[in-house]
């Protein structure tokens, strides 16, 4: 970070189509599993849509959050609320000055399901049955400020909106408003709640997703010669970010440190990154120096690796390109193998994933992967078993791209 506050990851939270934890979902991961399924709604017959799989929540939000809740927040929001509690529990439920306390939940899309169900509605019976509180229930930031209303967090309740990497753009604006010194705490992350037939039919038709209806569970596989393209997610990630001494002063557990963070724009296409990787490559050097680190001190990468043709190609040569020669030695794994693509989520979930690996010093392998495809031949990939980190401190990285060319890089490390 550009400040000299440390800032260091001490609660996490989720709910994911592998679980409804934190914890559940990444013995999920070590294990292997796959979130993808076939989608049982009727809608899917109904609109004919060419792709009928996606990997939903494992426990839907109405298991833990009140029916008042649920009528009042729009399926992202209520994700956002869930993780963020389990993330607040995991922190100690601290005392902090609401005035030293923020919020910054990304989304790619928002309350989409609000949104579009409130227009069925103003089609068929009108205006004045329109529900009131459909407003603050599509909006973007309405997970970040219900958030920040449910914690008194009152530093700032901001949203990022930059497509697949909002995520992780939301955690690294939250770090650096702790670096600089705005506040001391911040519940960060993303969440997404897409599983409505016309952003399916929307992906569907830019020949996003892939299309293996008859075996949901093998359909992303990144890196594979026959990948054809994503699986589409939903779920929230959230994590509490403190400033370093706040957190031993009151005797947290530190996961990692955040302790870099890169971001660029290609400025080449809306939905294609540049495939020379340029920008990306950027956003990872920064993400590095900004740690205070060199290429030679990152040990494992999460790859955004979310099984397109073109993309995980583009990807490859970002790495090589900010790594170099040092770039065959890095483990790197695509979790998204087995989450799905959580979209605004995505760059969060991958996030706290990572502060997981360097916590318990495991590296996910990447499922659905029997054969590399000759563009990654070079880089060593993590199948088959989990991958233990090396010993002493470690740094790695997770990458997250978007739509619109949104670039975000995280840097985290042990936390000594």
């Amino acid at each position: 970070m550009s400040e000299n506050r440390r800032v260091v990851i001490t609660g996490l939270g989720a709910t994911t189509p592998l679980g409804a934890t934190a914890p559940a979902t990444w013995e999920a991961l070590l294990a292997g599993k796959s979130g993808a399924r076939t989608l049982e709604e009727s809608w899917v017959s109904e609109y004919e849509l060419p792709v009928t799989f996606a990997a939903t929540l494992a426990e839907s939000p109405a298991s833990t959050l009140a029916k008042v809740e649920l009528k009042r927040m729009d399926p992202f929001t209520q994700y956002a609320m869930v993780a963020a509690r389990e993330a607040w529990a995991d922190a100690g439920s601290p005392e902090v000055e609401p005035e030293r306390l923020a919020s910054a939940i990304g989304t790619g899309i928002g309350g989409v399901q609000s949104l579009l169900d409130q227009y069925d509605v103003l089609k068929e019976k009108g205006a004045r049955r329109i529900y009131p509180l459909t407003v603050p229930m599509l909006m973007p930031n309405a997970a970040s400020g219900n958030v920040s209303m449910e914690f008194g967090a009152k530093a700032g309740a901001h949203t990022s909106v930059s497509a697949c990497s909002s995520g992780a753009e939301s955690m690294g604006f939250a770090a650096q408003m702790i670096a600089s010194g705005r506040a001391d705490m911040a519940i960060a992350g993303g969440s997404e709640a897409p599983m409505h037939p016309l952003p399916i039919a929307g992906f569907a038709a830019a020949r996003a997703m892939s299309t293996r209806n008859d075996s949901p569970e093998t359909a992303s596989r990144p890196w594979a010669p026959d990948r054809d393209g994503f699986v589409l997610g939903e779920g929230a990630a959230v994590v509490v970010l403190e400033e370093y001494e706040h957190a031993k002063a009151r005797g947290a557990t530190i996961y990692a440190e955040f302790a870099g963070l890169g971001m660029s724009a290609d400025s080449y296409h809306i939905t294609a990154g540049d495939p020379e990787g340029a920008g990306a490559a950027r956003a990872m050097t920064e993400a590095i120096t900004s740690a205070g680190l060199t290429p030679a001190d990152i040990v494992h990468i999460n790859a955004h690796a979310t099984s397109t043709p073109v993309g995980d190609v583009a990807e490859a040569t970002a790495i090589r390109r900010a790594f170099g020669d040092a770039a065959g030695g890095i483990a790197v794994t695509g979790t998204k193998s087995m989450t799905g693509h959580l979209l605004g989520a995505a760059g969060a979930l991958e996030t706290l994933i990572a502060a997981l690996t360097v916590h318990h010093r495991l590296v996910p392998a990447t499922i659905n992967v029997d054969e590399v495809d000759e563009p990654f031949a070079d880089l060593d990939l993590v199948r088959g078993e989990a991958r233990k980190l090396p010993d002493g401190d470690v740094a790695v990285l997770n990458n997250s791209f978007g739509f619109g060319g949104h670039n975000v890089a995280v840097t985290l490390r042990s936390a000594s």
